[in-house]
Formats: C-alpha cells, sequence, structure tokens
C-alpha cells in the first residue's frame, strides 16, 4: 500500500483503492487530496493488472466537500496543480471503470466525485447534501456531472435548499445504484469489481465513450456514428475471441477469477 500526505493507495488483486485519507478533517477536498487522487488514476490506468478502480474515504465521513482554508487547485504536489474540474473529468475520462463506495456522509463537492463515477455504492443511511447554499456559493462545478443523473425536477430542489438525504434515497434520485448497511458495503463493492471482471477491457472502455458521446449528439448522428464502432469491435482482438469462446462454451482470456 502506497500512503501519501492525504490518501491511500492499493492494488488488491484486479482492483485499485484510492483511499481519501484525511479522516480529521472529514476527507475534505484540499489542493494536495485532489492532486494525490489525479495521479492515483493515472497510476491505475497505465497498469495492466488493474481492472477498475475503487474510491473510498477514510473514517466516518467520505468527503465533506472543499476544504475552504486549502482549495483544490490552490497549490501544487508536483509540476502543476490538479483542479476539481481536472479530476471529474479524468473519473469520468478513465477507460476503466470508477466506483465510488460512500461510506459515510458526502456533501457539497465530494458529491461531484459521485456523480463522476461510473457506479455508485453507498451505506443506505448515510447523509448526502448539496449543502453550497448554506455558505452563500453554488454547486456550480460538481452541476456538470450531477445534473445529467438528477435531473433539473430534483437538482433544482436540492440545490436550492441543500437539505440532506439518505444513501437510500440517493438510489432513488439517480445519484447512486446501490444503496446497503454499512457492514455489507465492502461485499456489494467486491461484486460489482467481479462483474467488471466478466467483461471485456476493451469493450468496457468503449461503452464509456459511448454513453457519452451518444448522450451529446442527435439521433441520427447517433445511429450514423454507431454502426461502425460496433463493425470496429465486432472485428477486434476481444471481439473475436469473446465470440469464440460463446461457441466454445469457455472463458474468454480476460475473466480474472
Amino acid at each position: 500500500m502506497a500512503t501519501t500526505e492525504a490518501t491511500l493507495y492499493q492494488v488488491r488483486k484486479s482492483a485499485a483503492w484510492i483511499t481519501l485519507n484525511r479522516p480529521e478533517a472529514r476527507n475534505a477536498l484540499s489542493a494536495v487530496l485532489v492532486n494525490e487522487v489525479y495521479e492515483h488514476l493515472q497510476a491505475a490506468n497505465a497498469d495492466p493488472q488493474v481492472r477498475s478502480i475503487v474510491l473510498t474515504g477514510a473514517g466516518p465521513a467520505f468527503c465533506a466537500g472543499a476544504d475552504l482554508k486549502n482549495p483544490p487547485g490552490s497549490a501544487s504536489t508536483g509540476t502543476r496543480s490538479w483542479g476539481l474540474p481536472e479530476l471529474l473529468s479524468a473519473m469520468m475520462a478513465s477507460p476503466k471503470p470508477v466506483i465510488v463506495a460512500v461510506n459515510g456522509a458526502a456533501f457539497a463537492g465530494g458529491l461531484g466525485l459521485v456523480g463522476a463515477a461510473d457506479i455508485v455504492v453507498a451505506v443506505e443511511d448515510v447523509p448526502f447534501s448539496f449543502s453550497e447554499v448554506r455558505i452563500g456559493v453554488i454547486p456550480a462545478i460538481i452541476s456538470v456531472v450531477c445534473l445529467p443523473k438528477l435531473g433539473t425536477h430534483n437538482a433544482t430542489k436540492l440545490f436550492i435548499t441543500g437539505e440532506r438525504f439518505t444513501g437510500a434515497q440517493a438510489v432513488t434520485l439517480g445519484l447512486a445504484h446501490r444503496a446497503v448497511p454499512a457492514d455489507q458495503l465492502p461485499s456489494a463493492v467486491q461484486e460489482e469489481i467481479e462483474m467488471i471482471n466478466l467483461g471485456s477491457p476493451t469493450a468496457i472502455a468503449a461503452c464509456k465513450k459511448l454513453i457519452r458521446r451518444v448522450s451529446e449528439i442527435p439521433m441520427d448522428q447517433g445511429f450514423a456514428e454507431a454502426a461502425p464502432w460496433s463493425a470496429q469491435l465486432f472485428r477486434s482482438p476481444e471481439g473475436q475471441e469473446g465470440m469464440a469462446a460463446f461457441r466454445e462454451k469457455r472463458k474468454p482470456y480476460w475473466v480474472v477469477d
């Protein structure tokens, strides 16, 4: 396990685990923490052993939002400083699925991490809140990743009131996929990792691109772009292997036990 100033990084079999590790500050998004998470994402993407990336928090909170004393983008741990927009973009652009395990309270900017994830598993009774209005600001940056999931109907009420909702309610609202008791969070995350391991890495990466692209363009253009993309994947080495494995009633070579 690699321990840096504000995070933990560990590869466990096929999954890279990134843990926000500022429990004394409720894992608030400091400049250092955001830089470290960004760098860990790049390391996970470059590691051929890694098939999925899990982001979670240490201590009782997942993430309390931006560190107001040392906000993201205000300092650099390397050659430059990565801000929250760059981190959220990197999560969405990652060719490997990003699972967010919401182990505790998720407020304000912390919900940006939730919104940018591919799969979200939350403890059912932990509190969520777009709390920005209560300190006189707005959820501007994180709206880019949260609005498509919430829709304007839900976002309007949650953004302008800052009211709290639970992990279970986050599923109904579209921000989370599963809500489980706290003691079941590790096993629920492992189930998601194992399902990802059944899929072709190339196809999974293409699915992430497909979802973003098709959601941004008119239907006719979507059909026009999707057809050759589909044909390309059918002809790819993993596409050929997957169809051969199906015919031969065996597992394809990419399946990780």
